[in-house]
């Protein structure tokens, strides 16, 4: 047994917890999307990697929607760590490549904006479908091509 002590000396705070509990599958995800089969990985044009990348996060965001929800929401900028500082400069890359001349950073914000844990909580009616068309259909409007 292992008391609560000895868990946040270890971990800092419930956000830390969190983290540690979903870094393995973080890892595996990102290793997937920087050098993995395309279109996740390289080698397949930049809409089509957005594409698969978006769709993957959020089939992994469903599927550990508890644990990111405790993990993004222990302070006002808890979400905007490691993983989502990687995922926003994938996007940008990509975006760069799409549309040079606008800003790579606001579409990948506003592309990573639905897949906010808390949003997600607030808004259980959706299926990974739903949210996978979703994020379609923002594509269409904001990488036109």
């Amino acid at each position: 047994s292992v008391g609560v002590g000895t868990l946040y000396r270890r971990f800092g705070d419930r956000s830390g917890l969190a983290h540690a509990l979903i870094d393995r599958r973080e890892r595996e995800f990102q290793a997937t999307y920087l050098s993995g089969p395309p279109p996740l990985g390289p080698g397949a044009p930049a809409a089509e990697r957005i594409r698969a990348f978006l769709h993957a996060l959020a089939r992994r965001t469903v599927e550990q929607l508890d644990l990111l929800l405790v993990a993004e929401t222990t302070g006002p900028f808890a979400r905007f760590g490691g993983a989502y500082h990687a995922y926003h400069r994938h996007l940008a890359i990509l975006i760069a490549e799409i549309r040079p001349g606008r800003d790579p950073s606001f579409l990948a914000d506003a592309l990573l904006a639905p897949l906010a844990a808390n949003l997600l909580a607030y808004r259980r009616d959706l299926t990974l479908d739903d949210l996978q068309a979703g994020l379609d259909d923002l594509l269409t409007g904001a990488l036109p091509e």
